[in-house]
């Protein structure tokens, strides 16, 4: 048994050199989470997009503050440019087009910065991003969510 320094016996994440981790019993191997094919729609957000989209969710971690907030406001285009992302990730910006924003390695977390910034709600950000209404969203949530059905895989969507 490895006894942990100080804080890290009471609670603290202990550090180990990442070749000592191995995987546990429920996971054979790391490529095992990389072999899973995800729902229909949906991105993971991997290493690969975390680096594909870190200027543009560092864009959005800017509006965290109150000067930038105002100057993305007062310019967008001029604010987005002094930020090294690429043009579709701009575009997707200035369309507040939030999938196409998570296809270009945002985080919807980070996206939610945007949102914040014109005043939107989690709720309506989302709403935005399933072609419903905010009203529509939020009694679809209330009801349980969307449905299961038709929505297991990509070859469901394909029949539609």
């Amino acid at each position: 048994s490895m006894r942990l320094p100080g804080p890290a016996r009471f609670g603290a994440v202990p550090t180990r050199p990442l070749s000592s981790v191995r995987p546990g019993p429920a996971l054979k191997s790391p490529i095992s989470l990389l072999s899973r094919k995800p729902a229909p729609g949906t991105t993971i957000f991997d290493a690969d997009q975390s680096r594909k989209g870190y200027h543009l969710n560092q864009f959005c971690m800017s509006l965290m503050k109150a000067e930038n907030r105002a100057r993305f406001k007062a310019n967008e285009r001029a604010y987005l440019d002094e930020w090294p992302m690429t043009e579709e990730q701009k575009q997707a910006v200035l369309a507040r087009d939030l999938n196409r924003a998570i296809a270009a390695g945002g985080n919807i977390y980070f996206l939610a910065k945007i949102g914040a910034t014109d005043g939107k709600s989690f709720q309506q950000m989302a709403g935005s991003m399933t072609g419903m209404t905010e009203e529509e969203y939020r009694d679809m949530m209330i009801a349980g969510g969307r449905s299961i059905e038709g929505n297991r895989y990509t070859r469901e969507w394909e029949k539609k």
